[in-house]
């Protein structure tokens, strides 16, 4: 698409991290413009460049010179719209989107485990979007809710989709050790984190549990099933800036050797209707045999964001087969994924083009 073909699309919450996230990587996307920025009341009427404490890199001068305007569907045009809100305040406004015709595609953990409503990744679960078909039935909207997974359950998930697809997965042993960036901007006070391990992150835990069953289960019947999955979860801030690290101990439901599995993963390319999403990377898993990979401060950024890396595959001797994996919970695991998400429905036709 040109300049004037790109579809313009709306951040709500703009001015947090998330939504810096979302306007960096729009700033050059090929299907869609940021033409519209809503925050809290305190920025309502200034200019995004003096309401934003911009955080990293350039602020693009067009999204700059934005007039901030209320997250509400009265004051905002565009079809499209991406959450990056708190969930304290995600939940009402989102639903008031999706009742005024707007595609949301939300970062939020409000409405992720409503059974019609798609918690993505489309290189996973992309036939999830037939659900939204059910969804307006039930609610009578014109617009649609869709939804990216918790940080780690995207990282954790995209690692464990080869394996639960080749062989089944029954059990399911996570702990995390999760970036300061994902506890959004100003975060973890310097104090407590620094040289330190907070072993507790509010509510993490059962959303990585639920989640992923979520994101490798199924349509049915007009709602998502999830998979059958025993999973328990250990949530921990570490202080690395960038890059969710998940060790993950797993049972399969049929036995594999070790070098099967690794097999698989290093095979897997995801669903075929991701293949051409712009945001997709080349490779959504790489398998990094190096002893000591992957690293947050060498592996974030493979596939700019959007890849994840797994190493150390290996036998386990209480279940079957452990191993570790990482990737950017800013971009993958938050704004990138979302973008991913409108993609997949400008591709289905749910976001017209025109």
């Amino acid at each position: 698409m040109g300049d004037a073909q790109r579809i313009p699309v709306a951040i709500l919450g703009a001015t947090g991290a998330v939504g810096q996230t979302f306007i960096r990587l729009l700033a050059e996307h090929p299907w869609f413009r940021v033409a519209e920025v809503a925050a809290s009341e305190r920025s309502v009427g200034k200019r995004y460049a003096d309401a934003a404490h911009w955080l990293e890199g350039e602020l693009p001068a067009d999204v700059a010179s934005l007039t901030v305007v209320p997250p509400t569907p009265e004051a905002i045009t565009a079809r499209l719209v991406f959450s990056a809100l708190d969930s304290s305040v995600a939940g009402d406004v989102e639903l008031a989107f999706a009742r005024a015709g707007r595609v949301v595609c939300s970062n939020a953990k409000n409405h992720r485990m409503t059974a019609d409503v798609p918690l993505l990744i489309p290189e996973i679960n992309a036939p999830h979007v037939a659900v939204i078909a059910a969804q307006r039935a039930r609610t009578g909207w014109a617009g649609a809710l869709v939804t990216n997974a918790n940080c780690s359950s995207t990282v954790a998930a995209l690692a464990l989709a080869p394996i639960h697809e080749a062989f089944g997965i029954r059990t399911l042993f996570i702990a995390t050790m999760q970036a300061v960036s994902g506890a959004g901007y100003p975060g973890v006070a310097s104090l407590d984190i620094l040289g330190n391990v907070i072993p507790y992150i509010a509510d993490e835990e059962p959303k990585i549990e639920t989640e992923i069953a979520k994101l490798l289960g199924a349509v049915d019947a007009g709602t998502i099933r999830s998979a059958e999955i025993r999973a328990t979860a250990h949530a921990n801030r570490v202080p690395v800036v960038e890059g969710h690290t998940i060790c993950m101990s797993i049972g399969l439901v049929r036995e594999a050797p070790v070098e099967e599995v690794r097999s698989v993963i290093a095979a897997w390319e995801g669903a075929h209707e991701a293949f051409a999403l712009p945001s997709r990377p080349e490779r959504p898993i790489v398998v990094d045999d190096a002893p000591a990979h992957p690293q947050p401060r060498r592996d974030v950024m493979r596939g700019g964001g959007m890849t994840v890396t797994v190493g150390r595959i290996r036998r386990d001797p209480v279940l079957d087969v452990r191993l570790v994996a990482m990737g950017s919970n800013t971009i993958r695991g938050a704004a990138g994924g979302a973008i991913l998400n409108a993609e997949l429905l400008v591709e289905r036709g749910i976001v017209a083009r025109d």
